[in-house]
């Protein structure tokens, strides 16, 4: 265990939102073990937009990657006038490598060599003790053990902020019935499920459940292509919010009484916001990725064969989201509806 003064520490962690969500209950407990630690986060802008006024977040430095090298001039500019007591080094990547060099601490915290990729512990003076493989969340609370902080209770609060709610409740007003908001797609089309299936989800959800199916994500190519073919496809009223944003749509999660998402950002959001999440995994690891203790019970698992016990691993397989069926999703709809739905429904307080 490492005894370090935690009045300024830096969290190097640039990556997806998926990512962000999970440093959360990182920087949480690290403000509650010391309430007047200022945490300065290099992250990129998309995750930015999530995170930002933050109750735990007290800085931000952006690392905007679409500026190619101008990106690590820039992130070095901010650094270079801030001192930090530790710096933790939570991306393995190289390019985070590059960043985490460009801080100023005595201790840079970091991945053990057998996890640390792109020679990423070159970049770090102290590591974590090696560990095997778990969830995700689980390795980044390795870095609050070294640090001698207690992880527990994990805590997100991701919101809705006060000043969020008048714009959630003029959204929710629109409809009629409770909502089940379906991801369309992802960052990778591996991960990506069928639309065509998604369709007859949405039919499904509108006519035997009585709920309204509405799309939710960014408005990518590919999210957009995915959203025509759903329209074409479906008999039953489907509404759409993609393009919402990443702080409106925490306002939709927290007001769905479903969502419904392949492996993505958004699925993490809907765990940390304590809503039902039907989660559609087959190209990650669930045991690694997946919601984290929570809703296992809706959880479809087209990674593994059936009855294989694979061990928790970085290892991606192709080809296996299109293994998940219609009936599959609906099945789980079934009991969330049996073992969930009677719970409170709607915006929480």
């Amino acid at each position: 265990m490492i005894d370090v003064p935690l009045q300024r520490v830096c969290i190097v962690m640039m990556s997806a939102v998926g990512d962000a969500v999970h440093v959360l209950p990182v920087i949480n407990a690290i403000k509650r073990r010391s309430p007047r630690t200022h945490i300065t986060w290099v992250l990129q802008p998309g995750p930015a937009t999530l995170v930002r006024g933050h109750r735990s977040v007290d800085d931000i430095v952006l690392f905007d990657r679409s500026r190619g090298w101008r990106a690590f001039t820039d992130a070095r500019r901010q650094l270079a006038t801030r001192r930090f007591d530790v710096v933790l080094a939570l991306q393995v990547y190289f390019k985070a490598g590059i960043v985490t060099s460009f801080t100023r601490a005595p201790i840079k915290l970091g991945f053990d060599m057998a996890r640390a990729r792109d020679a990423n512990w070159l970049f770090t003076t102290r590591r974590i003790p090696r560990h095997e493989p778990q969830h995700v969340q689980d390795q980044y609370f390795e870095f609050l053990t070294e640090l001698g902080v207690p992880p527990e209770p994990v805590e997100w609060d991701l919101g809705p902020w006060p000043e969020e709610r008048p714009v959630q409740q003029e959204f929710v007003a629109r409809f009629d019935r409770p909502l089940a908001s379906i991801v369309v797609a992802t960052s990778k089309p591996e991960k990506d499920w069928i639309p065509e299936r998604w369709a007859e989800v949405a039919d499904a959800l509108y006519y035997d459940f009585g709920l309204q199916p509405l799309l939710v994500g960014g408005r990518s190519p590919r999210e957009l292509a995915a959203e025509r073919v759903i329209f074409d496809r479906v008999k039953h009223p489907v509404q759409s919010a993609l393009g919402s944003g990443l702080r409106k749509l925490v306002g939709i999660f927290d007001a769905s009484s479903l969502v419904l998402s392949p492996d993505t950002g958004p699925l993490h959001m809907a765990v940390a916001l304590d809503r039902p999440v039907v989660s559609l995994m087959g190209y990650t690891n669930p045991k690694r990725t997946g919601p984290y203790r929570r809703f296992h019970d809706l959880l479809i698992d087209a990674y593994g064969d059936p009855g294989e016990n694979y061990p928790i691993s970085m290892e991606n397989r192709q080809g296996r989201m299109p293994r998940i069926t219609v009936r599959d999703v609906l099945e789980r709809v079934e009991h969330w509806r049996a073992a969930y739905q009677s719970a409170e429904i709607g915006p929480k307080s």
